[in-house]
């Protein structure tokens, strides 16, 4: 051959070697393969203009916001009633909250949801009704001349079980008790519902989802006889002022990562915002409603909101890391039927497949886990099927393993085995496998 037409054909393969890895990296870009602390921090591509908003963000999620009035104007307008002064004292590495401190004490990522015993003749723009005196969730802190509304004290209870094999297992159970009330007692019969702060991972590929692609495995009359009855659940969002399709929380009723972010901040951090306008205060709470306010219309401006929701949707997913025990394990996962509600892929509007094993849907969970919480469509016994990517890395990234709405379940396996309701057949198949079986489900779990 030519000397010529040899450097011709090595050049042309050169080419397609080239773009094959740029087409394969160009199909990854969403995804990351770091397994540090900081595998949920990495962002995907920016323009310029993005990467200022970003990192403006990102300033707002981590430096603490104060008191007002203060010489640091950009971030006063804490409270008067809080639970935490950052973001990511719920979300420690962006990823879900823990239970307790390293001395012992409650987390602030914990946090409880308030329900007025009465929920009858709900407006269109109502969830459920928040309880009289302390309102829709406690604030165990208060700012200098407003009293904190309350404490909470957990009681535990474990669980014995065992195997089809014979071997023991233990769950463990949680009750939420409120303690030094400072504004009365709790309306009759109110509500209690403990939430522990959810993994903020792969937001930006979920919202990139399609609501026809969310619905397309909605079937709440269980047409299809599998058992599995997935529920949409359709939510006020005061930015567009209209009932959309909820997305995001245990209860999926937040739209959209902008509105999740700025009920976090109105409810966590007592953040006014253009989507909560108010104080966090109800009518009760005199001290509250006379505090001295922040130097602008809003806590948390306009501006600020977009800087962080941009900042929470920029971060890639993490790439599952696969070996031969989670491939192996992916099939059983699959054939118990795990898939029908943590369904394993979706494709996005901008054509990107992503793995989140989840369907964004309301199931019921049984009786066991139910919370006594309604929420829009949601019922007391209905979440949102969590999605599980970087399951396996929640350890690392928040210091310890606190599973399930009220972070009960010390481990995946215990997870698992509080499911109930829908889901219920699937948790009985896994007690009767054998513990080879229950290892490599395991090991796939681990490696998302």
């Amino acid at each position: 051959m030519p000397q010529y037409l040899l450097f011709f054909c090595v050049a042309i393969l050169f080419l397609g070697c080239s773009t094959q890895e740029s087409e394969q990296k160009k199909v990854t870009t969403h995804l990351t393969h770091d397994i540090s602390t900081k595998a949920f921090s990495h962002p995907v591509h920016l323009t310029n203009d993005q990467e200022d908003l970003f990192i403006l963000g990102r300033s707002f999620f981590h430096i603490p916001w104060v008191e007002a009035p203060s010489a640091t104007t950009a971030r006063d307008g804490l409270g008067p009633l809080f639970s935490a002064n950052t973001c990511v004292s719920c979300h420690p590495n962006n990823s879900a909250g823990r239970l307790y401190t390293k001395e012992k004490a409650l987390e602030r990522s914990l946090v409880i949801r308030l329900a007025s015993s009465y929920q009858k003749d709900l407006r269109y723009n109502e969830g459920f009704r928040i309880e009289p005196t302390y309102g829709g969730q406690l604030s165990v802190n208060g700012t200098s001349d407003v009293a904190y509304e309350g404490n909470i004290v957990v009681e535990w209870t474990k669980h014995k079980g065992h195997f089809a094999d014979g071997e023991d297992y233990t769950l463990h159970s949680a009750k939420y008790k409120l303690t030094n009330l400072q504004y009365g007692a709790l309306q009759e019969g109110a509500n209690v519902a403990p939430r522990l702060a959810l993994p903020l991972v792969g937001l930006g590929l979920l919202e990139e989802v399609s609501e026809e692609e969310i619905l397309k495995y909605e079937d709440i009359n269980d047409r299809d006889g599998d058992g599995i009855s997935g529920k949409a659940n359709r939510v006020f969002s005061p930015e567009h002022n209209k009932t959309m399709l909820g997305r995001f929380a245990y209860k999926a009723t937040a739209v959209d990562i902008k509105h999740q972010s700025a009920n976090a901040a109105h409810n966590d951090m007592g953040l006014s915002n253009p989507l909560y306008p108010s104080e966090n205060c109800t009518s009760k709470q005199k001290e509250c409603n006379e505090a001295l306010k922040g130097r602008h219309e809003f806590d948390l401006p306009q501006e600020r909101l977009d800087a962080i929701a941009l900042y929470l949707r920029s971060m890639k997913a993490p790439a599952p890391r696969e070996n031969e025990a989670f491939k192996e394990g992916r099939e059983i996962f699959k054939s118990l039927g795990c898939a029908k509600c943590h369904r394993e892929s979706f494709k996005t509007q901008n054509a990107k497949i992503i793995y989140p094993y989840s369907d964004l849907l309301l199931h019921d969970m049984g009786s066991e886990l139910a919370d006594g919480h309604s929420d829009f469509l949601a019922s007391a016994n209905e979440f949102r099927t969590t999605p599980l990517w970087g399951l396996g890395l929640r350890e690392k990234l928040t210091g310890s393993l606190n599973l399930l709405h009220d972070g009960r379940a010390h481990s995946i396996e215990e997870a698992i085995l509080w499911h109930g309701g829908e889901a219920s057949s699937t948790k009985n198949a896994y007690r009767h496998l054998e513990k080879t079986q229950r290892e490599m489900l395991l090991a796939f779990l681990e490696g998302l």
